[in-house]
């Protein structure tokens, strides 16, 4: 990264760090609910991190080369662990990652050239089980009733912040696009439709938009069935990828 990146980069993860730790304070009502809904269809495990920070963040370094951000849904099991508070390290973490070391000609390193993000930092054991957390929060007129939304208000606000300032202005290159994974949950009034609209606020009449791709997620393989479904052989992968989220992109928003 370039100084100015760098100092970019530093910002947002101090604010990022800061506001994880601003919303744990309502850790001890998030936790008994993230337990509750879990345990419908989830094996027992122990919740130890209900607002996940991503530390991965804080090994990048102003040596690191960011080509890409990658913004998945929210932390999981594995990612609210303590030995982790990492974000995309269990199963679909681990496709992804398998996905750009599979493919060399994107010049990519999953763990060392991307920006890992997710939608809201609100751990819940699947995806789906945000919509319930957020009923059960309503139905008590909770403090924190709106803290899923704001969340994901506040992470698509600085998200694009950081997108936005991280082109190298002596340059005009070494400009990352964005992948929103996670196609279905961005839809009309699903979970992460705040997320959405905040994000497309963001980017309204800019030319950074067009660095912007949306895919199915890494989860049990969505996203390498809808790759291969619409890819053309007389194309290249970059080429491939850029067309495919487009395409979705275009769709959601």
């Amino acid at each position: 990264m370039t100084n100015s990146q760098w100092n970019i980069f530093e910002q947002f993860k101090n604010e990022f760090l800061e506001q994880c730790n601003e919303w744990q304070k309502f850790s001890a009502e998030l936790i008994p609910l993230q337990k509750k809904i879990a345990q419908t269809d989830t094996p027992d495990y122990n919740i130890e991190t209900p607002i996940v920070y991503n530390k991965a963040l804080d090994e990048l370094t102003p040596e690191s080369q960011i080509k890409l951000i990658v913004i998945g849904d929210n932390p999981g099991k594995s990612e609210q662990l303590k030995i982790n508070n990492k974000y995309l390290v269990g199963q679909a973490g681990k496709l992804a990652q398998n996905f750009f070391s599979n493919h060399p000609e994107l010049n990519i390193d999953f763990r060392k050239n991307i920006i890992i993000l997710n939608k809201t930092p609100i751990h819940s054991a699947k995806t789906k089980h945000l919509e319930k957390i957020q009923k059960e929060l309503e139905l008590k007129n909770s403090p924190c009733k709106n803290l899923i939304q704001e969340s994901q208000i506040w992470m698509a606000k600085k998200t694009a912040w950081l997108h936005k300032n991280l082109l190298d202005s002596s340059t005009q290159k070494n400009y990352p696009a964005i992948w929103l994974v996670g196609y279905g949950e961005l839809k009309k009034n699903a979970i992460f439709s705040s997320y959405k609209n905040a994000f497309a606020e963001e980017y309204s009449n800019l030319p950074h938009w067009q660095n912007v791709y949306v895919f199915q997620h890494f989860s049990m393989n969505r996203f390498f069935v809808d790759l291969k479904k619409n890819s053309t052989p007389t194309r290249s992968l970059a080429e491939n990828l850029a067309t495919l989220g487009t395409l979705h992109r275009n769709e959601i928003f």
